[in-house]
């Protein structure tokens, strides 16, 4: 089964939210630092005008579905910051202590 990447990173933005808001009242609390993902992608593009290029996540050990489509390794390094606030990171678990950013 394939998924495009921008579900991928969709799914991972959601989890992460999550995360955030289950360990809010929690005595433990990690600092989110760069998000690295290294993916098989699966990069197609249609022959007609107009179209776009199109990646999809390539799930591990699956069947060859995509057989003709070119496929690449690639990692992409995220930093996650809160919207409005870029020079912000984000906490995974519990509010944000006096002097910490």
């Amino acid at each position: 089964m394939a998924v495009e990447l921008s579900e991928l990173i969709e799914q991972l933005r959601t989890e992460l939210a999550t995360s955030m808001r289950a360990g809010r009242d929690s005595d433990v609390q990690f600092e989110l630092g760069p998000v690295e993902l290294e993916l098989e992608v699966a990069v197609e593009k249609e022959a007609k005008p107009g179209a776009k290029v199109r990646f999809y996540v390539m799930e591990l050990g699956g069947e060859g579905r995509l057989a003709s489509t070119n496929t690449q390794r690639i990692k992409l390094t995220l930093e996650a910051r809160p919207a409005g606030e870029p020079g912000r990171r984000l906490m995974v678990s519990g509010e944000e202590a006096v002097g910490e950013r």
